[in-house]
């Protein structure tokens, strides 16, 4: 596919006089298509999905440096076979707020950036590592999916540690 595009991006530098050329990409022929090249040729979705990301590491990073926040992980990181030894080296309120600072350490190193794209690069690596690791927790925290009527379903833990496998698709945007 890049092979693709780096040839109609040659092709498009070989005419200069057609719009595409000056764009960089092709010209959207009806207005079904214009929305959403007008979309992405300012780059929305990515803007959308990182100021969420930010805004989401920014909270969850400061609400596990609280005791309910310390405590409502406890069950998650216990059950975890890949950071459970956590709270047994640090206990839950220091290994919270260690997993709360590493959360805001990456939404600060995708701020940074927007203007500094290494950093927004590490802050990305840091994001899919953690969310990588948390959503292996669908399957090793108890309670995360219930039964009604014979089938299973994710229960509403089940759905909160769901989000972090969208999480880990996002944080590879950077």
């Amino acid at each position: 596919m890049s092979q693709m595009l780096s040839g109609q991006a040659m092709n498009a530098e070989n005419r200069p006089d057609k719009p595409e050329a000056i764009l960089g990409h092709a010209v959207a022929k009806s207005s079904l298509t214009k929305l959403p090249g007008w979309i992405n040729g300012r780059n929305i979705p990515f803007l959308i999905t990182s100021i969420g990301m930010i805004v989401m590491l920014l909270w969850a990073g400061s609400y596990k440096m609280t005791a309910p926040g310390a405590e409502g992980i406890i069950p998650l990181v216990s059950n975890s076979p890949l950071v459970s030894w956590h709270f047994k080296l640090f206990g839950p309120y220091i290994g919270s707020d260690l997993i709360g600072v590493t959360e805001i350490m990456a939404a600060l190193l995708m701020i940074a950036g927007y203007l500094r794209p290494r950093a927004g690069i590490i802050g990305g690596l840091i994001a899919t590592g953690m969310f990588s690791v948390t959503s292996t927790m669908v399957i090793t925290t108890p309670g995360a999916t219930v039964s009604v009527h014979g089938l299973r379903y994710m229960s509403f833990i089940g759905l909160f540690l769901f989000k972090d496998v969208i999480a880990v698709g996002a944080s590879f945007t950077w």
